[in-house]
């Protein structure tokens, strides 16, 4: 069974109507495809109804919904091949950054993104797509790899934030994600960065200071999570849907604010009801975005990035 959010109650108990229905069509006994069908149009109604008209808080709980695509499963889908690439060659390597060498339809990419997790023990192990400094530092040496050999640099982002732990601090997180950041204005290849989940602060922007920020229709980017903003401002969590709506978190108002540039369409109901269709459509607009920045030089590159992120301050 799916997962339903708080929000999708009546598309969900339409739905599981529908699966009652079917079973019992199943068994021949009565015909009922009539009566399924009217259902099933009722449903879907409801669903495109729901999630055309989304807010800001609704929107990020579909970003975090522990069914959507993952880092691995866009790997899968849009990557030919890949050779992972571990280790910052200084303290250790950081699961909560995957990253390596891949090909996208025959081009030659470094594909670098954060990696959540899709159960309770590889959520655990990628610490929930929260980097500690070596991730970034992993990030960074695979950045000045692509950059010496002239590869592009795609990245996923999907994190929360940055590890916010004492460990973390200790080994020089803020730095890490400040040369993490100063390494993608340097590089001398096309970098195209594309938001699929939650875009959370320094820890999302240290690989996505990109040539070109992508978001998924129906991610969130922001410099710190709704809950944070909420329990800052008013003392409390609960005024979360308030934040998100303030804070201009989603693909549209960040489309708006010259932020990102361009929305990357979802299937409907979001990328967890159809992942097949939600990777393929990042895939064509991936390989778009490639061609677009590969008319433009070395010099161009780095100067077209520096200027983009200099006009959003």
């Amino acid at each position: 069974m799916p997962t339903y959010l708080d929000f999708e109650k009546p598309i969900a108990e339409l739905e599981t109507r529908v699966t009652e229905l079917r079973e019992t069509a199943s068994s021949g006994a009565v015909d009922i495809d009539a009566e399924v069908g009217k259902l099933e149009s009722k449903s879907n109604k409801l669903l495109r109804d729901t999630y055309a008209k989304l807010t800001p808080w609704q929107k990020a709980q579909v970003a975090r919904h522990p069914e959507r695509p993952h880092f691995k499963d866009y790997l899968g889908g849009i990557a030919d091949d890949f050779l992972p690439l571990a280790g910052d060659r200084a303290f250790a390597d950081d699961p909560a950054i995957v990253g390596g060498l891949a090909r996208i339809d025959g081009r030659r990419v470094m594909l670098i993104g954060h990696e959540k997790g899709d159960d309770t023990a590889s959520r655990l192990r990628h610490n929930f797509g929260m980097a500690k400094p070596e991730g970034y530092r992993k990030a960074i040496r695979l950045m000045r790899l692509a950059d010496q050999f002239e590869i592009p640099v795609v990245t996923l982002v999907d994190t929360p934030g940055a590890f916010p732990g004492v460990e973390a601090e200790e080994r020089g997180q803020a730095e890490a994600i400040a040369r993490s950041t100063e390494e993608c204005l340097a590089l001398r290849v096309p970098m195209i960065a594309v938001i699929v989940g939650e875009g959370g602060s320094g820890g999302a922007v240290a690989i996505a200071t990109a040539n070109r920020v992508l978001m998924f229709e129906h991610a969130i980017y922001s410099v710190i999570s709704p809950e944070g903003c909420a329990s800052i401002l008013w003392r409390t969590a609960d005024k979360a849907p308030d934040a998100a709506e303030a804070m201009k978190i989603t693909a549209q108002d960040q489309l708006a604010l010259g932020v990102i540039d361009r929305i990357v369409p979802e299937p409907l109901g979001g990328a967890q009801r159809d992942p097949d269709a939600a990777i393929g459509s990042l895939k064509g607009a991936i390989l778009e975005e490639l061609d677009g920045c590969s008319k433009l030089g070395p010099n161009e590159l780095r100067a077209q990035r520096r200027a983009k992120f200099l006009a959003i301050g």
